[in-house]
């Protein structure tokens, strides 16, 4: 079991990612699509569209990401 520690996430990186995916529209539609393979296939689509990072510099393959917690957000979409 993981600790949250980060408004409700491990780590400010997933939150600022997960912040990204879920209020930005397109990229909220962009994440629906991904659910059945996860949040790693999706980075790289993330990346190829959007760049490396986030708008907030966070970069969308960092390797502090909860993978697991950002799948199951992608599930819930």
């Amino acid at each position: 079991m993981t600790t949250e520690t980060y408004n409700g996430w491990a780590n400010y990186e997933t939150w600022n990612v997960a912040l990204w995916l879920g209020n930005d529209e397109g990229m909220y539609n962009l994440a629906r699509g991904y659910a059945e393979h996860g949040y790693k296939s999706l980075s790289h689509v993330l990346v190829e569209l959007f760049g490396p990072q986030t708008p907030d510099g966070v970069y969308w393959q960092d390797c502090e990401l909860d993978i697991f917690a950002l799948s199951d957000m992608l599930e819930e979409f």
